[in-house]
C-alpha cells in the first residue's frame, strides 16, 4: 500500500490507544496522536485542525477515533469536489459506532464494513445506492477505471427509481476473464477490436456465470436489476468510447505499453509515439495498467516520462526475460540484440508483462529515438507483479532523535520504505516507523559498507531508506551516495536507482535552540575527525574561524581514543576571543539522558564531552542573558558592538 493510499486513524488520548492500534491493524492504518495527550503512536502531532487539514489535503483516508460533529466542523471549510474528497470516517471512543462521513463511494462506505467487522460492530451506512444495491458504482474494484463519474449520480438515481440495467463487455474475443457460455439476463457484446464497423453482436451473460470477468462478477452479485432491454447501460470496455446519458463507461487495466528507447532521447517524442500507439489500435488510454522496458532504461528519462504521463508505474525486466519473448516478437531486430541483449524491447517488455496468455494488439512502431508496442492481458494486470520497479532510496535525516523533531516528509519516506538501513540506534529511534520494515543493521565505523548496501537494495528494485541522524547531508551518509555515483563501486542496478535526499534538524540548530540563539550571526562548521581529514588541515580551518570570529559548531570533537584535537581547539580560540565566551556542550539533544550547558571557554574541561555531544563556541560578540525565570541563555547578537544595522534588520530579521 503507498503513503497515500495508507488509511490515518487519529487519536486524541491514550483512552484511545488499545482501539487506535486495533483499527490500524485491521485496516493496514497508521496510527497519529495527539502529542499533549498520546504516549505513543506511528505519528504524534500538535493541532488536530491543522493535522486533519493536512491529512485532507494529502488525499489520505481518514479514521477519526472522536466526535462526528467535531470533524465535521474542523473539515467543512476544506469541502469543494466531492470527487477529490478522500474517505473520512469517525469511530466513537468506545467503539461502538462507525459512521462514514465523506467519501462512501470512493472507499469510506468499505472501510466502515471491514472495521464494522473488525469491531464486531455495526457500520453506520446510509449512502442510498449502497443500502439498495450492495455496490456503488462510481467506486468499481481495484483494476478499473470509471471514465465518466460525472454521470454516476443520475445512473445511480434512475436504478433507485425502478430502471434495470444491461451489462455491455467490448473487448478481446476472449472476454477479460474467459469464455462465456450464451443464456438469458444481460446484455454482453463480444467484439473484438477487428470486428465490422456494422454493429458488434451480441451474446447472453447468464446471472451469476461462470468465469465473469471480475467487473462483471461484482455487479452481478450485487441487487442491481438486470435486463436485456435495460435503460441503464454499465460498459466494461477497453476501448474509449463516448457515454450515454444513461451510461456509465468502465476501462479494465488489461493494457501494458512498451517501451525501448535511445540514451537521452526525448520525453516529448517518446510521450507522442505512446499517443499514436493508442491511438492506431484504438485504446483507451485509461486501460493502460502500466508502461514496461528493459532494466538498462530504469533511469531514462523519457520511459518515465511516459509513465508519468499516463499516471502508471514504470516497470522493467532484464535482457533475459525479453529475448525469451522472441518466438513472440512481431519485429525482432538483431540490431536491438547486439545493443541490449534482446531482439526486441518495446514488444518483448509488453508480451513478457502479460504473459504466456497475452497477446500483442499494437506491433512496434518507432519514431527517431524511440519505439513503442501494447500488449493485452486476459485478466487485470496488477503492475507490482510486473518486472520490477526502479529502485528508490531515501536518504533521510531523522534529526537528533526526538519524533516531534522529525519532519513529516522524512516520517513519510520511512513509511514507503520496504528496507531500512542505518546504525542500529538510528533504526531504533524510529519506534513504530520502523515495525514491518526489513532492518539492516550498521556498527559506526562501517559508513562506507552501509551506503553501498543500502544502494545495492535499492539496485534490485526496493524502496529503501538510508537512516542518518540529524542533517543527512551535513557530516552524515548522502555525501558518501553522490560519491559513489561518481567513483564507481556499485553495480549497474545500484547506478540506475532514483534518489531523494530529505533534510533533518542538525544537531547544531537542536543545540542552539535549546539554549537560545548562538547562531544569530555568521557561523560554521568543522569536524575534529582526522580519520577522514588530515589533522593539519582541520588545524588550518579551526584558526582561520578564529581570525574570522565565526560561531564554531564542533563536531565529533572527541572519541574514545582522541582527546587532544578539542584541548588544541580551545586553546587555540582563546588567542581571538575571550576566555568567559560561552561554549554550549549539548548531549543526547532529544533523547532520554539530554543535557545542555554552557561554559565559559577558558574553563571547558575535555573530560565533560563525549561522543554524543555536540559543542557550539560563541563569538567574541555572543552574550548570556537570564530571564525572569532564571534561566540563562546564550545569543549572538546580529548587529556587531551594538551598531544594528536598521535597514539590515527591516529586510531580513
Amino acid at each position: 500500500m503507498s503513503e497515500l493510499n495508507k488509511p490515518a486513524v487519529v487519536i486524541l488520548s491514550d483512552k484511545a490507544l488499545d482501539l487506535g492500534r486495533h483499527i490500524a491493524l485491521a485496516i493496514g492504518g497508521e496510527l497519529h496522536g495527539a502529542r499533549a495527550r498520546v504516549a505513543s503512536a506511528d505519528r504524534l502531532f500538535d493541532d488536530v485542525k491543522a493535522h486533519l487539514a493536512w491529512l485532507f489535503a494529502e488525499g489520505r483516508p481518514i479514521v477519526a477515533v472522536m466526535a462526528s460533529g467535531a470533524v465535521i466542523r474542523l473539515l467543512a471549510p476544506l469541502l469543494a469536489d466531492k470527487q477529490a474528497e478522500p474517505p473520512v470516517l469517525c469511530v466513537s471512543e468506545d467503539g461502538a459506532s462507525v459512521v462514514p462521513l465523506l467519501g462512501g463511494h470512493h472507499g469510506a462506505n468499505d472501510l466502515a464494513r471491514t472495521i464494522a467487522a473488525a469491531l464486531d460492530v455495526h457500520a453506520a451506512v446510509t449512502t442510498a445506492g449502497d443500502l439498495r444495491f450492495g455496490v456503488a458504482l462510481d467506486d468499481p474494484p481495484a483494476g478499473y477505471v470509471l471514465a465518466n463519474p460525472e454521470n454516476a449520480k443520475v445512473v445511480m438515481a434512475e436504478l433507485v427509481a425502478g430502471a434495470k440495467a444491461r451489462l455491455v463487455i467490448s473487448s478481446s474475443p476472449r472476454g477479460e476473464g474467459g469464455t462465456i457460455a450464451p443464456g438469458e439476463g444481460v446484455a454482453l457484446d463480444k467484439a473484438g477490436p477487428s470486428a465490422p464497423s456494422s454493429g458488434p453482436s451480441d451474446h447472453l451473460l447468464p446471472a451469476g456465470a461462470k468465469g465473469s470477468p471480475p467487473l462483471a462478477a461484482w455487479l452481478l452479485s450485487s441487487r442491481i436489476p438486470f435486463a436485456y432491454d435495460g435503460s441503464v447501460t454499465l460498459t466494461v470496455t477497453d476501448r474509449p468510447k463516448t457515454a450515454g446519458p444513461l451510461e456509465l463507461v468502465y476501462h479494465p487495466k488489461t493494457l501494458v505499453l512498451g517501451i525501448g528507447c535511445e540514451r537521452h532521447a526525448s520525453t516529448d517524442e517518446a510521450i507522442a509515439l505512446a499517443e499514436k500507439a493508442l491511438a492506431d489500435g484504438e485504446l483507451a488510454r485509461e486501460s493502460l495498467a502500466a508502461v514496461v522496458s528493459v532494466d538498462v532504461k530504469a533511469d531514462e528519462a523519457a520511459v518515465h516520462a511516459v509513465a508519468a504521463h499516463f499516471k502508471v508505474p514504470a516497470r522493467f525486466f532484464d535482457a533475459a526475460t525479453l529475448e525469451a519473448e522472441t518466438p513472440r516478437l512481431k519485429n525482432p531486430s538483431d540490431i536491438v540484440f547486439a545493443e541490449v541483449g534482446c531482439h526486441g524491447v518495446a514488444e518483448g517488455a509488453a508480451l513478457a508483462a502479460v504473459g504466456p496468455t497475452g497477446e500483442l494488439v499494437v506491433e512496434k512502431i518507432k519514431s527517431k529515438g524511440a519505439t513503442a508496442a501494447i500488449a493485452r492481458a486476459p485478466v487485470i494486470v496488477d503492475p507490482e507483479t510486473v518486472g520490477r520497479a526502479r529502485g528508490k532510496l531515501f536518504v533521510v535525516g531523522i534529526g537528533p532523535g526526538a519524533d516531534q523533531w522529525r519532519s513529516p516528509e522524512v516520517s513519510a519516506m520511512v513509511s514507503a520504505s520496504t528496507d531500512l538501513v542505518g546504525y542500529s540506534l538510528y533504526l531504533d529511534l524510529l519506534g513504530p516507523l520502523a515495525e514491518g520494515k526489513a532492518r539492516h543493521d550498521f556498527d559506526l565505523g562501517k559508513e562506507e559498507a552501509r551506503v553501498v548496501r543500502a544502494m545495492e537494495l535499492a539496485g534490485e528494485g526496493r524502496t529503501v531508506a538510508l537512516v542518518c541522524s540529524g542533517d543527512a547531508g551535513i557530516y552524515a551518509m548522502a555525501t558518501l551516495v553522490f560519491e559513489l555515483f561518481d567513483k564507481g563501486g556499485i553495480s549497474d542496478g545500484a547506478r540506475r536507482i532514483e534518489v531523494q535526499v530529505s533534510p533533518g534538524i542538525s544537531a547544531l540548530q537542536a543545540a542552539a535552540a535549546r539554549i537560545g540563539a548562538p547562531l544569530g550571526h555568521d557561523f560554521c562548521t568543522i569536524s575534529l575527525s582526522d580519520l577522514l581529514t588530515p589533522w593539519e588541515h582541520i588545524q588550518r580551518r579551526v584558526t582561520a574561524a578564529g581570525e574570522g570570529d565565526f560561531v564554531i559548531a564542533f563536531y565529533n570533537p572527541v572519541s574514545m581514543k582522541r582527546r587532544t584535537q578539542l584541548a588544541w581547539a580551545r586553546e587555540k580560540l582563546l588567542e581571538y576571543r575571550p576566555a568567559d565566551t560561552p561554549v554550549i556542550l549539548a548531549t543526547n539533544l532529544g533523547r532520554p539522558g539530554e543535557h545542555v550547558r554552557t561554559v565559559p571557554l577558558g574553563t571547558l574541561n575535555i573530560d565533560d564531552v563525549d561522543m554524543l555531544t555536540v559543542v557550539v563556541v560563541g563569538s567574541s560578540e555572543s552574550r548570556t542573558v537570564t530571564t525572569g525565570d532564571g534561566r540563562t541563555w546564550v545569543y549572538t547578537p546580529r548587529g556587531y558592538s551594538g551598531k544594528a544595522d536598521t535597514g539590515m534588520m527591516k529586510a531580513g530579521a
